[in-house]
């Protein structure tokens, strides 16, 4: 698998500079950003797996929740500048019930054709379904009722402010999981298989490629975000299609396949992580982050979603939150949720 994400690095870098110059044609280059930005992730994402490896994970764990999402971030980024606020709410919401529902489900359907039944650690499962209530039923919510019966800089005020209280409950939430709880979500037996594991990459060098990867991708997904308008209208897709399925898939494909992989070996705990952690992050920092960006740019973007958009994300953590409390998975579960993601799936690109 790293030897195809090389590959398609070494002929996407190129295309993405020469077709950007020569004027390919539009849907031809944003398949080949969208390529090229996968195999970037994946780089982004064995230096950051390195790096938590060699400073141990506390700090690890930091750094996969700031890179974690980096990818999408960048591309939201670019997108609220070119003022295309639709689609980063709706990548927003794709991040949201692609993790919970097609990671978490392909990683519970594929783990559980190996193995008839899977357990992971059942504390940090609940520790997650308390915060995903809160993250996205209240925090996402609660704009989108009260933002009603405001003005747009009042909507606006009430975003901003619990952006920052989304952030802060964030940042305590990973003292409280990794500093002042650490014991009671991190085993002896998995704390010795970090210290044995050897990072594939040294500090050094993992750190260089994290940086080149990062600007690379910022290169590639500013090119990216000027074909949505054109790819849209040739495709027949709409800007919350893109944003939900399209955007989201591609800013964390290699994520998605790592969970797989992880439960493929077994591994339900890294798996689950991977899918729900990343929820999180998408949801207590990525979005809070981008409202915040948005205030230095001519078109701020709310805490407000459409209600197509809030029933989704609020049916992915509940459905995910009643499969996967018990700490156990098989694969007829894993099924449930895939055929939860295709139903919205189909919803979104016939709205």
């Amino acid at each position: 698998m790293n030897r195809i994400f090389l590959i398609m690095l070494i002929i996407g870098i190129p295309l993405s500079v020469i077709g950007g110059m020569l004027h390919f044609p539009t849907i031809l280059m944003f398949v080949i950003y969208c390529l090229t930005i996968i195999a970037l992730a994946s780089f982004m994402g064995r230096a950051t797996e390195s790096l938590t490896l060699v400073v141990g994970p506390r700090v690890g764990g930091l750094l996969n929740a700031t890179f974690g999402n980096a990818v999408e971030l960048i591309i939201s980024i670019f997108s609220l500048k070119a003022g295309l606020i639709g689609v980063v709410l709706a990548s927003l919401t794709g991040s949201v019930i692609g993790n919970l529902l097609l990671v978490g489900g392909l990683s519970f359907f594929i783990g559980g054709l190996k193995f008839k039944v899977q357990k992971f650690n059942v504390f940090d499962a609940r520790h997650n379904s308390g915060l995903l209530m809160f993250a996205v039923i209240v925090a996402f919510v609660i704009p989108e009722m009260f933002s009603r019966n405001l003005t747009e800089v009042k909507t606006m005020t009430l975003s901003a402010g619990i952006a920052i209280i989304l952030i802060l409950l964030y940042i305590a939430a990973l003292l409280f999981k990794l500093v002042t709880h650490r014991g009671v979500y991190h085993t002896k037996e998995s704390e010795e298989n970090i210290e044995t594991e050897e990072p594939e990459w040294s500090k050094g060098k993992a750190i260089l490629i994290l940086a080149l990867a990062t600007l690379v991708v910022a290169y590639i997904s500013e090119k990216l975000v000027h074909t949505f308008e054109t790819v849209g209208e040739q495709m027949g897709w709409t800007e919350l299609f893109i944003g939900v399925i399209i955007v989201a898939i591609v800013g964390n494909a290699a994520e998605h396949a790592s969970a797989v992989l992880m439960a493929y070996k077994n591994k339900m705990d890294v798996a689950v992580e991977i899918a729900v952690g990343s929820t999180l992050q998408v949801a207590m920092f990525v979005a809070p982050i981008l409202v915040l960006i948005s205030l230095f740019f001519s078109q701020s973007m709310p805490l407000v979603f459409t209600i197509p958009e809030i029933v989704a994300m609020v049916t992915a953590v509940l459905l995910n939150i009643v499969i996967s409390n018990d700490g156990e998975s098989n694969w007829f579960e894993g099924a449930t949720l895939v055929a939860a993601y295709l139903i919205m799936g189909l919803g979104f690109y016939l709205l």
